[in-house]
């Protein structure tokens, strides 16, 4: 049975309701878990107040200001957490940004400061958390990030962000490798497209989305609660044998040929 009692889990990235880290954070409550929940801080906080009122039913240990192109906010989080926790034992990183502009158009066109932003908040943050939350795993630990099959794959539309999702997921081989001895496992969810704040970036998104349907085996789309499903079972002991992968939850799209 997947319990998660007694666990800590960190989770980034929740925006409102739409948000695939809200899914994963509601499956690991059901779990068990203890909550942690970073917010993107603004000028007047209007992020904290909307993501505080979601995760409340939650019962979260903190809130904490999270930005990771801020190297003193990841600080000071790692300096929060030690204030409620002795330890972190789970770690969502469900974190990705990229300029409108850049996921659409000719990919020849990406300017050099678009594709370095993407490529920072999007790829390199999982790094720098990875860094700084390791000496709190003092128990092992698992990490989970989210990816897409635009890293993979050429995906109309998906442009610098197929760029950083195809780093994203070499981070999660390199770190696997160099966090497997202090026993923390770390995994990606390449999930199927879903209708989240992010994806409204994405130019004919519902194209996308009707396609998916049409070709996936299941003839579906994906939910946000199976995401959290998949992303419960990897924080937990019956998937302690798994690093370094990176796991399709599209309702089998991945194995079609088009």
């Amino acid at each position: 049975m997947l319990d998660l009692s007694g666990k800590n889990a960190l989770v980034t990235g929740i925006a409102n309701d739409r948000s695939i880290a809200w899914g994963i954070a509601k499956k690991l409550h059901q779990a068990g878990a203890t909550l942690g929940v970073t917010f993107l801080p603004d000028d007047r906080d209007r992020n904290k107040g909307k993501v505080a009122a979601l995760v409340e039913p939650l019962n979260p240990a903190f809130l904490l200001p999270c930005n990771v192109q801020d190297d003193t906010q990841i600080d000071d989080l790692v300096a929060g957490i030690q204030n409620h926790w002795p330890q972190v034992d789970i770690l969502i990183h469900c974190l990705a940004f990229a300029n409108k502009g850049d996921l659409s158009g000719n990919f020849t066109e990406i300017s050099r400061a678009g594709f370095q932003l993407a490529l920072d908040v999007s790829a390199y943050s999982l790094i720098h958390l990875c860094r700084a939350i390791k000496p709190l795993m003092t128990q092992g630990g698992s990490v989970i990030t989210l990816t897409y099959i635009g890293g993979a794959r050429v995906v109309p539309n998906y442009n610098v962000m197929g760029i950083a999702k195809a780093a994203l997921e070499m981070n999660v081989r390199y770190l696997a490798a160099d966090l497997g001895p202090a026993n923390i496992r770390i995994n990606g969810i390449s999930a199927g497209p879903i209708r989240t704040l992010a994806s409204a970036a994405i130019g004919d998104f519902h194209s996308m989305l009707h396609h998916y349907e049409e070709k996936s085996p299941l003839k579906r789309l994906v939910s946000q609660e199976e995401v959290g499903n998949v992303a419960a079972f990897l924080a937990s002991d019956l998937a302690s044998p798994i690093t370094g992968q990176i796991l399709y939850a599209d309702c089998g799209f991945e194995v079609m040929a088009a």
